[in-house]
């Protein structure tokens, strides 16, 4: 048994910096493990420091639009998966996605928020990049291990309804 691609919606308030990391990450990192989108509740402005510390790995989300969470919910957008990425009174705004089987919270600071001159705040923003692939890589690791799991079950299944079978032929 195969382990399709899953969906999953990276959320946050503004779609500007920690869900376009995450996304960016899971697209990145395990491209045949998932397939990664992200919206905010308020769409507002790319983040130039997120742009620039994600150029800094090798990922261009330059032309990434910022996308309402509302437009992929009215389309009938399905996820597998959604992971609020902001604080926890804004993960309570998120809505419920018709066919959704997980909602994940991650708690990360708004880089809006940073304080500091620009290098600091840049070094913030690199800290929460590598926060946020760390949590992505646990995340797909935990996956991959439930996704095998479910597969051995299924194919156990499998292997004892085709004994079954056997044996009432047999009789």
């Amino acid at each position: 048994m195969e382990a399709r691609t899953l969906k999953v919606l990276f959320v946050c308030v503004r779609n500007a910096a920690r869900s376009q990391m995450a996304e960016a990450w899971l697209n990145h990192l395990q491209p045949d493990l998932a397939q990664a989108k992200s919206a905010g509740f308020e769409p507002g402005i790319l983040d130039p420091n997120t742009v620039q510390v994600m150029k800094e790995v090798g990922i261009d989300i330059s032309n990434s639009p910022t996308k309402g969470v509302l437009d992929l919910f009215s389309r009938g957008e399905r996820f597998d998966r959604v992971i609020g990425v902001s604080d926890q009174s804004a993960d309570e705004r998120c809505p419920f996605f018709p066919g959704l089987t997980e909602r994940l919270f991650w708690s990360f600071p708004n880089p809006a928020h940073f304080e500091g001159t620009e290098e600091e705040k840049l070094d913030q923003t690199r800290a929460l990049r590598d926060d946020i692939k760390a949590h992505i890589e646990k995340w797909a690791a935990e996956e991959k291990k439930r996704q095998a799991a479910v597969a051995t079950h299924a194919q156990t299944q499998a292997q004892a309804e085709a004994k079954t079978q056997e044996a009432e032929a047999k009789a």
